[in-house]
């Protein structure tokens, strides 16, 4: 096993950390916070660090328990994401398109919003953060089976909410 470094091991994790605490909690503030608090539970258990398999997963692990005690202990709803930035959109796109575009990532963030907690996690962990089954799994203390049904369905239900609000219209 390799020692592990704070600066080259623990500090290079804190985007992944500010996303998953921002997808948790829906506010900067917050996410920011959650990042910071985890960063110092993880030091404060560096006498540890040769014990743990992963560390990566070790501090996702932190960061999801800080953010979901955060959004109990606030009474958080879950109602979207509309104070996150839009991804990039091309340039190439004419002002209608780009709009369109612009409602439909919208649309598809207050989706995933909606989800059950469990699933959200998974798919951002999955699909945004591109982390395995395995480490996944490791993260939120459940099976990989769990994670991938969980991922399932997950998808499923945005395309399904997708298709029929965007079919509908806004």
């Amino acid at each position: 096993m390799e020692k592990i470094s704070f600066r080259n091991n623990v500090l290079p994790l804190k985007n992944i950390l500010y996303r998953l605490a921002l997808r948790i909690t829906q506010s900067e503030e917050d996410a920011k916070d959650i990042v910071q608090d985890t960063l110092l539970k993880v030091w404060d258990k560096k006498d540890e660090w040769n014990e743990i398999e992963s560390i990566e997963a070790f501090s996702l692990t932190i960061c999801r328990n800080l953010a979901l005690d955060r959004i109990k202990k606030q009474d958080a709803n879950n109602e979207s994401l509309e104070n996150t930035v839009i991804q990039d959109i091309s340039r190439e796109l004419s002002p209608l398109e780009e709009t369109l575009q612009r409602d439909r990532v919208e649309l598809v963030k207050r989706i995933i919003n909606a989800l059950p907690e469990k699933q959200r996690s998974c798919m951002q962990l999955r699909d945004i953060e591109g982390k395995q089954y395995k480490e996944i799994a490791e993260v939120l203390q459940i099976t990989e089976e769990q994670v991938k049904v969980n991922i399932f369905r997950a998808r499923k239900t945005v395309k399904e909410r997708f298709i029929k609000l965007d079919d509908y219209g806004l």
